[in-house]
């Protein structure tokens, strides 16, 4: 039996689950930047909501172009879909908690773990 009628099938899925890993948190980072005001943004001196919106909508297409593809993650776009991850997932670690925070006015009683 060929190997290659075993691997390909199973790379193909491994991939097509990456892509739809992959689009879904794209997705969950321009619907949650949507969502904030924009004063929000300015607040907590990490850029503007527009600039935001521009760079996890433009991962939302490209992942969206990546996963109708049928390349996969590493695929068609290869590159920018790696690029268009990072955007998204710099957005949801770093910009999402400090603008959430912002949005319910802080709390100054906090330490790193929650309420003191």
């Amino acid at each position: 039996m060929d190997g290659e009628l075993i691997i390909r099938p199973v790379e193909q899925a491994v991939f097509f689950i990456l892509a739809l890993v992959a689009l879904g948190l794209e997705l969950w980072a321009v619907v949650d930047c949507a969502r904030h005001r924009a004063n929000a943004f300015e607040a907590t001196g990490k850029r503007t909501k527009t600039f935001w919106l521009a760079l996890t909508g433009g991962a939302a297409l490209v992942g969206v172009i990546s996963f109708l593809g049928s390349g996969g993650f590493f695929g068609t776009l290869g590159l920018f879909g790696l690029a268009a991850v990072v955007a998204a997932s710099v957005y949801l670690a770093d910009v999402r908690p400090a603008v959430k925070d912002a949005g319910r006015g802080g709390s100054r009683n906090t330490g790193p773990y929650g309420p003191w």
